[in-house]
C-alpha cells in the first residue's frame, strides 16, 4: 500500500492483460532458503551437463562424474533446507512411487540377469540418477519462473548441440557420430530434437521481444536442419506426429493459423535441400536392391524383436538386465522399441511400472487442460509438453529410448505443473464460475480482495 487508508485501492479493477502476472507472482510470493537456491541452481547444471554434454568439449571433465556431482548437490543442498522448503517428501505424487518402484524392480533384477549381471546393475544404477532429478524437479519447481528456466536450458542445449552438429558434420553421412554420448546415434539425436521443438517453439510465441523471437526462430530453423541431415526416418514420423500435436495447440487452438502455413513452407524447403538423404531413404523402402539397406534394416530389426520377444517368454520376471538385450542378441544391436527394450530387460512387471508411469504424466495433462481460467502463457507450456509426451509415445515404437531422460522430464514438469495448481499460494487463481478476486497483503499483514470491473480470460 502507498498512501492513503490501507484499503484505499481495494475497488480498483484488474486488466485481463495483467491476469497472467498475477498468477505468476501469486506462485512466486514465497521467499526461498539460501539452500533451496542452492539446490536449484546445481539442478540446472545438471541439467546443462546432461543435455549439452560439456565434455565433449572441455577435455578434462571427462574424467569427472560431473552429472553425478550436480545431481548429487542438489539433492544434498535440498535436504539441508528441507525443513523450509515449500513441498515436501510427503507431497511426492503418485508417478513419483511408479518411477521408484520401476527403478528399485530393474537393481533387484541386475542380480539374477541370466547375461551379464555386473554390467545390469551399474547401467540400473545409472539410470536411478533420473529419480533424483525428477524427486528435484518436483520439490523444487514450484512456480512458474523456475519452470521456465528449467526447459530454457534443455531447449537451449539442444539448440547448441544442433548447430554443433550441423557446423561440425555437414559433411559427414547423416551426423554420425559427431557428438558423442546418447547423441552419437542419428535416430537418437533426431528423438531428443522432436522432443524439444515444442519448448524451443512455446519459448517462440510466448516473449514479447522481437531480438529473443528472432533468437529462437533461428534455434528452431536449426533444429529442423539438424533433423532433416540425420535421415531418420522413425525421427520424421516422430515429428510429423508431434508437429501434429503442437500445431493443434498452438495454431488452431491458440488461433495462430500462421504456424500451419509457415511449418509447411518451412517443411517443404528443408525436404528439398537438407532432406536429400531422408527421401532416399524413404524411398528405399520399397527397394529391396537399394544401396540404401532399407529392406536389410527391415529384416535386422523384425529379427531383434523376435529375440526380444523370445526374452520376454524366457525370462518374463526379472528380464535380462538393463542394457544386456545387446549381448543376448548375438549381434550387438538394440531392440529399436522401447516397450519391448524395457519388457526384455526388466520383465513384464517393469514395463508395467513403466506405462502406469507415463500414464501419470498423460492424466496430469489431463487435470491441467481442463483448467478453462489459467493464463494464456502457463496454457503454451502445457500444450509444449503435451506435445513433447506424444512425440515420445509414437518415437518409443521405433527407437531403444527406454533409458534417455528427456521424456522422463517432461512427466516431471506436469508433475510440478499441477502441484503449482494445487499449492496455497494459489489462492489468487480464480476459478470457473465463480466470483474472481485478486488479493494482494497490505502493510498489516491482512489479504485484500479486489472484483475486477472486466469479465477474466477462460
Amino acid at each position: 500500500m502507498r498512501t492513503g487508508s490501507p484499503t484505499s485501492d481495494v475497488l480498483q479493477p484488474v486488466a485481463p492483460a495483467r491476469w497472467g502476472r498475477r498468477f505468476e507472482r501469486s506462485v512466486t510470493a514465497v521467499p526461498q532458503h539460501a539452500a533451496i537456491n542452492r539446490a536449484f541452481f546445481f539442478l540446472l547444471a545438471f541439467f546443462v551437463v546432461y543435455c549439452s554434454r560439456p565434455e565433449e568439449w572441455v577435455l578434462p571433465l571427462r574424467y569427472v562424474p560431473v552429472a553425478k556431482i550436480t545431481a548429487g548437490g542438489a539433492l544434498l543442498a535440498f535436504f539441508a533446507a528441507a525443513k523450509r522448503a515449500e513441498r515436501k517428501l510427503k507431497d511426492l505424487p503418485r508417478e513419483s512411487n511408479y518411477l521408484l518402484a520401476l527403478i528399485g524392480y530393474v537393481v533387484l533384477g541386475a542380480f539374477f540377469s541370466p547375461v551379464w549381471k555386473g554390467g545390469a546393475f551399474s547401467h540400473s544404477i545409472e539410470f536411478a540418477k533420473v529419480y533424483i532429478v525428477f524427486l528435484l524437479i518436483f520439490l523444487l519447481v514450484t512456480d512458474v519462473q523456475r519452470l521456465r528456466r528449467v526447459i530454457l536450458v534443455q531447449s537451449v542445449s539442444v539448440v547448441l548441440i544442433c548447430a554443433i552438429s550441423v557446423a561440425k558434420g555437414h559433411s559427414m553421412p547423416r551426423l554420425q557420430g559427431v557428438i558423442g554420448g546418447m547423441y552419437s546415434n542419428p535416430n537418437d539425436l533426431a528423438f531428443a530434437i522432436v522432443l524439444t521443438i515444442p519448448f524451443c517453439l512455446a519459448f517462440l510465441l510466448s516473449t514479447k521481444n522481437f531480438l529473443w523471437k528472432l533468437a529462437w526462430s533461428a534455434g528452431l530453423l536449426i533444429t529442423m536442419v539438424a533433423l532433416f541431415l540425420t535421415a531418420s526416418r522413425a525421427g520424421f514420423i516422430d515429428l510429423v506426429i508431434s508437429g501434429a500435436v503442437w500445431l493443434w495447440h498452438f495454431g488452431i487452438r491458440g488461433r495462430r493459423l500462421y504456424l500451419i502455413v509457415l511449418t509447411a513452407f518451412l517443411g517443404t524447403i528443408l525436404m528439398a535441400t537438407a532432406g536429400k538423404k531422408l527421401v532416399q531413404r524413404f524411398e528405399a523402402i520399397e527397394d529391396a536392391d537399394s544401396g540404401e539397406g532399407a529392406h536389410g534394416s527391415y529384416e535386422a530389426r523384425k529379427y531383434l524383436m523376435k529375440k526380444a520377444a523370445a526374452a520376454i517368454v524366457e525370462y518374463p520376471i526379472f528380464g535380462i538386465g538393463v542394457r544386456n538385450f545387446t549381448s543376448y542378441s548375438g549381434d550387438w544391436h538394440e531392440v529399436h522399441m522401447a516397450y519391448l527394450q524395457i519388457a526384455c530387460e526388466g520383465g513384464i512387471p517393469a514395463v508395467i511400472l513403466y506405462l502406469l508411469f507415463f500414464g501419470a504424466g498423460f492424466r496430469n495433462l489431463r487435470i491441467l487442460r481442463r483448467r478453462k481460467d489459467l493464463p494464456p502463457d502457463f496454457k503454451i507450456y502445457i500444450g509444449a509438453v503435451h506435445s513433447s509426451l506424444v512425440g515420445f509415445v509414437v518415437g518409443a515404437l521405433f527407437a531403444p529410448e527406454a533409458y534417455q531422460f528427456y521424456p522422463y522430464f517432461a512427466v516431471a514438469y506436469t508433475s510440478a505443473m499441477v502441484a503449482m495448481l494445487k499449492a496455497p499460494s494459489e489462492q489468487a487463481v480464480p476459478v470457473t464460475n465463480r466470483p474472481q478476486f485478486s488479493t494482494r497483503m497490505n502493510r498489516y499483514g491482512s489479504r485484500e480482495y479486489a472484483r475486477p470491473s472486466v469479465e477474466l480470460p477462460r
